[in-house]
């Protein structure tokens, strides 16, 4: 079955009707000043050797070779034989607190940056890991089930903000939970949830899972994000400090007592996230604890790209334009 590459790119061809309506538009004008010139008799003596049909093929030469060209960004594939690629791995799951708080600078750029270069970086180190994303605030949500294609992941984590999630809170609970049900229930091992988050409001219901989630086979292993001192967080709307009912500052705290316990009743380890790689190093060393199992990929080797020869053709095409002349050969 083919496919176009970048599908995305395909809305360029709207600038084909545009063009067209302009064709138009320039036609009726030279209509226009034809009539308005004078003796209609005299301004056919001037222009008789202009060709209208020649004009209309340079243009729709021009029209058919940028079609081409856009064709041939868009890169038309077919795909290549298939071939089952034996992996050995685990099933992560990494629950991303997208709460308000996560954007306080306490960590630069912002907490939730700083996330988002551990998860991209652990990727790169986990390339036979099937990873999926949960986020949460005041709700959870799966924002990618379980795959081995990292490059989709890395996309959706950069989509990954509180506006993904409209409710705002830190359900830590409710996101073990959802990421829970990613994994196949069956299994009572190679399985871990990788929480990244400030935890900062204590959710009593995340401590009693952890009980389920042991008997399932699930690791749990948290990262903390932010300082324990806390900042004031800042109004992304207004630039200024957030303050309460009572005209104080709102100041958001990374409680790492709860993440603590929360890897400790898994047989997991909590990271205080200072240096993204020595972050990253510690994670896999741990992931790399976990039994793996074996599965297939079924992928595809490669695709067949067909772009050179819409590009050629645009190219052969702009420039057969360039040599046809608009005036009508002379007569002898």
């Amino acid at each position: 079955m083919y496919r176009f590459q970048h599908i995305e790119l395909l809305v360029l061809l709207g600038l084909i009707p545009l063009l067209l309506v302009l064709f138009l538009l320039v036609l009726r004008w030279k209509k226009t000043r034809i009539q308005k010139i004078g003796d209609p008799q005299l301004v056919k003596q001037l222009i008789k050797r202009y060709s209208p049909a020649k004009f209309a093929v340079k243009f729709f030469l021009t029209l058919a070779g940028i079609a081409a060209v856009i064709l041939a960004i868009c890169n038309l594939q077919k795909p290549g034989e298939r071939e089952n690629i034996n992996r050995k791995g685990v099933d992560v799951m990494i629950a991303l607190d997208v709460s308000k708080s996560m954007l306080a600078e306490d960590m630069k750029p912002s907490r939730l940056q700083r996330a988002r270069q551990l998860v991209s970086r652990l990727m790169e180190k986990m390339e036979n890991d099937r990873i999926g994303i949960v986020l949460f605030a005041g709700r959870a949500y799966v924002q990618m089930p379980l795959t081995t294609d990292h490059g989709a992941a890395k996309m959706y984590l950069q989509n990954a903000d509180p506006d993904a999630v409209p409710t705002q809170g830190t359900v830590i609970g409710e996101a073990l939970r959802i990421s829970n049900t990613a994994f196949n229930s069956k299994e009572r091992k190679f399985k871990s949830i990788i929480l990244i988050s400030d935890g900062e409001d204590h959710d009593p219901q995340a401590l009693q899972l952890t009980k389920s989630l042991a008997a399932d086979g699930v690791m749990v292993n948290t990262i903390g994000i932010g300082s324990p001192e806390g900042v004031p967080l800042i109004d992304r709307t207004s630039n200024e400090v957030k303050k309460d009912a009572e005209g104080n500052a709102v100041i958001t705290k990374l409680n790492e007592g709860e993440l603590q316990q929360l890897a400790k009743e898994t047989r997991g380890i909590y990271i205080h996230l200072d240096d993204t790689e020595s972050a990253a190093n510690a994670l896999k060393a741990q992931l790399d604890t976990i039994e793996q199992k074996a599965f297939s990929d079924d992928t595809f080797l490669h695709y067949q790209s067909y772009f050179q020869w819409f590009l050629a053709a645009g190219l052969l095409l702009l420039l057969l334009e360039i040599f046809i002349s608009e005036r009508k050969p002379r007569r002898t």
